[in-house]
């Protein structure tokens, strides 16, 4: 099994050699390593050409943002599947590959991601993930890995600037039904805030746009109706309320229940 592990990076050039060391320090040799520099000015170019050796294929030229230079790195990636492990972003340890590869059984495999305190960021799915929690949240892409296949028809949306990989994780699971399995491999750490942690209203934005593309007004109702929780049961109390006879049901109750209470309190 052949991994293609892509690095995008653009005038990170400490967090590039960290990234970098990560990758070529994996005790799991087969795989190939793609980096992909927007043109940077602060050093990174020279980075990558002091591990060139270490690098199958490297890029650096202007971009027109992440999702173009991670599809640039897709296109260029021929292992079974991929891993997306941008600057600043690291593995955990050196096993981490040889870890993953036995649960390379699904079309995206999912691990665990920290931040550098080693608070978890993502949350360990027993299960394959549903619309509700996509509506909510999403999946990192630093510990997901990719079947190549998956991008033969559907590379990331470039019309987007936050949301394009939680697009494509809507699109692969929930709308063309593809498997999934969450493995407990702790994959790797997470630098720091993403673009779409400090551009919130961006990114509310663009979810909106894709979620009222993708789903009809009803769907979105029922997910919006729903999200934040704990059980749908909870949102069906008013409906009981608004209903006279079960009004007056659980007025009687209660009154019955007061009047047993009273009789054992005096005896």
């Amino acid at each position: 099994m052949r991994y293609s592990i892509i690095t995008i990076n653009y005038n990170n050039r400490d967090g590039l050699i960290k990234t970098i060391k990560s990758v070529v320090s994996q005790s799991y040799k087969n795989f190939e390593y793609i980096v992909i520099d927007g043109g940077s000015t602060d050093g990174s170019r020279e980075v990558i050409e002091e591990y060139a050796d270490r690098i199958s294929y490297w890029i650096s030229e202007p971009d027109k943002g992440i999702y173009n230079a991670m599809n640039k790195g897709i296109l260029q990636a021929h292992g079974d599947y991929l891993n997306f492990m941008n600057s600043g972003d690291y593995f955990f340890d050196e096993s981490v590959l040889a870890n993953t590869l036995p649960y390379l059984t699904a079309d995206i495999v999912y691990g665990r991601l920290f931040y550098r305190n080693h608070q978890e960021r993502s949350v360990y799915l027993k299960g394959s993930p549903n619309m509700l929690q996509f509506y909510e949240n999403t999946l990192n892409h630093q510990s997901s890995f990719f079947a190549r296949r998956l991008f033969e028809d559907t590379l990331y949306d470039e019309n987007y600037k936050i949301v394009s990989d939680w697009k494509f994780y809507i699109e692969k699971l929930i709308l063309q039904n593809c498997s999934f399995v969450s493995m407990p491999v702790k994959v790797g750490f997470f630098e720091g805030e993403g673009i779409s942690d400090t551009h919130g209203e961006l990114d509310a934005a663009e979810r909106r746009d894709v979620l009222e593309k993708m789903f009809p007004p009803r769907v979105l109702e029922a997910f919006e109706r729903f999200k934040g929780k704990e059980s749908p049961m909870l949102d069906l109390i008013p409906q009981f309320n608004r209903t006279v006879r079960l009004q007056n049901l659980i007025i009687a109750t209660t009154k019955l229940i007061l009047k047993i209470y009273h009789v054992f309190h005096k005896s």
